[in-house]
């Protein structure tokens, strides 16, 4: 990864993020992905210890385009 600074609006978009991530090698890709475990396991030590997820009543909403 080559660190560099924008202050462009358009580079925090959805498409930008995914393009830059997307852009990343494999390695660098695994490596984002260590570094956020190591990071919410620091903050939260329990998290690999929790096995059974639940969802949440009501928190996803799905919308559909009606048709005219």
């Amino acid at each position: 990864m080559i660190p560099s600074i924008s202050h462009n609006r358009e580079d925090e978009s959805i498409k930008a993020k995914a393009k830059w991530f997307q852009d990343l090698s494999l390695e660098e890709r695994m490596e984002l992905l260590c570094f956020y475990t190591d990071l919410i396991l620091q903050n939260n030590p329990q998290m690999g210890q929790k096995k059974y997820a639940q969802s949440i009543t009501g928190r996803i909403q799905i919308l559909s385009k009606t048709k005219r």
